[in-house]
């Protein structure tokens, strides 16, 4: 089975499309970060301001240490809640490739079977042991791929539960305890 130009050029549309919309996404992560960061400067320039005026105001050594003690926790819980952030925009910039290269490789194990089917069809006869072994190979390619994405997805729901067991460690970490 040959392809005509019109497959040809089809396939390379969708590919330049596929191309331009996962870079449309990973600009839309960048900016998220960039947002992120912007964010964050603002409100740490904002609390050092604040916190440097506090100091300044402060009449003992037991209210500046009360005041530095204070500081910590929502420095704590705030590092956490970033991270969160940063997190999230990393995971779901990386579920859009990982839809966009799922759907890829669906369409291409669906191209290659079409064309073993029609290989298959058009083999000169006494080839049909060897057409099975090739339809078995092909089989056995995709149960493999399809395990890899089953792993992959678990080591990546493993990996996001670590992320949010430490995150939570470490905000209960920061809370003071009453005494």
């Amino acid at each position: 089975m040959s392809l005509t130009a019109e497959q040809i050029l089809a396939s390379h549309k969708a590919n330049v499309e596929t191309l331009f919309g996962l870079t449309s996404k990973a600009f839309e992560g960048v900016e998220k970060l960039v947002e992120l960061n912007v964010t964050a400067s603002r409100a740490a320039l904002n609390e050092a301001a604040n916190h440097a005026q506090a100091v300044l105001s402060v009449k003992d050594v037991q209210e500046l240490l009360a005041l530095q003690a204070n500081m910590f926790q929502p420095l704590a819980e705030k590092t956490a809640a970033y991270s969160r952030h940063l997190y999230d925009i990393a995971a779901g910039t990386g579920a859009e490739f990982g839809k966009a290269l799922e759907s890829k490789t669906a369409e291409a194990q669906q191209s290659f079977a079409t064309l073993v089917d029609n290989a298959a069809k058009n083999a000169p006869a006494g080839s049909e042991t060897a057409v099975a072994v090739m339809k078995s190979a092909v089989s056995a390619a995709t149960n493999a791929f399809e395990s890899v994405q089953k792993a992959v997805k678990q080591a990546s729901d493993v990996a996001e539960a670590n992320f949010n067991a430490v995150a939570n460690t470490a905000a209960k970490a920061a809370t003071p305890r009453k005494r």
